[in-house]
């Protein structure tokens, strides 16, 4: 896998089939139900279904080469462990050349188990690294809620959640939950001013906590990153 691979549309370069590229984008979507480690690169390949050139053909198959050299790896869920739920969030700020739009990347762990992960482009263009992980913070708030309740019909019951990010600004945001001139543009549908008021309102207590970016466990869905590095972060 190369790192800081960057993909740019390109109407110069040779055209391919347009069938085959999303043929082959399809199959690489189906592989990411058990191989997380490749969503950010899939998602973003994806991108340029429209105009496929054979430079993006090109990049599609470094990630088929990647799998056969990383056959051995996948998830393993371990019937001994526990079911604490925890959460890691991260955005990578202005990273789709296309319109400057951010890439929002969560992952939810039972204990050591990654049981959800997620990688997908953001609506809105954001001004600040803080603005668009505070949104990326909100959607993973909307799906921890979601696991929680699933959890409670098999006898599972949480009073606090630990959602991990590696920003102060937006923990000082979730912390403070008051809109003022900083942060009342943000596009209401990612606030998470109105779910921690649900929160609160049904005695669920959720609370950020800061981690640095090389422990965050989450980083590979919104960047590239080579393979030795993907390697260490599976044992």
């Amino acid at each position: 896998m190369v790192e800081q691979a960057k993909l740019k549309l390109d109407l110069v370069g040779k055209l391919v089939n347009h069938t085959d590229y999303r043929s082959m984008i399809g199959s690489l979507m189906y592989v990411t139900s058990s191989r997380p480690d490749i969503m950010f690169s899939t998602c973003m390949r994806a991108r340029y279904q429209e105009n496929p050139n054979e430079h993006h053909v090109l990049a599609i198959k470094r990630i088929f080469h990647y799998l056969k050299e990383t056959i051995n790896l996948g998830l393993w869920y371990l019937k001994d462990s526990g079911f604490d739920l925890t959460a890691y969030s991260d955005a990578d700020h202005a990273g789709c050349h296309l319109d400057q739009k951010s890439t929002s990347g969560s992952v939810q762990f039972l204990d050591d188990k990654l049981v959800c992960w997620s990688s997908k482009k953001q609506d809105c263009v954001f001004i600040s690294t803080a603005e668009s992980k505070h949104v990326t913070v909100s959607s993973c708030y909307a799906q921890v809620l979601w696991m929680r309740t699933q959890l409670t019909d098999y006898g599972f019951f949480y009073d606090k959640v630990s959602i991990y990010c590696d920003s102060k600004s937006v923990i000082s945001i979730s912390c403070n939950p008051v809109q003022h001139t900083h942060t009342k543009h943000i596009d209401v549908r990612g606030s998470v001013f109105t779910m921690i008021e649900n929160f609160q309102k049904s005695n669920f207590l959720l609370h950020t906590m800061l981690v640095r970016m090389m422990k965050n466990r989450k980083e590979r869905f919104v960047r590239q990153k080579q393979k030795e590095r993907i390697e260490k972060s599976y044992t």
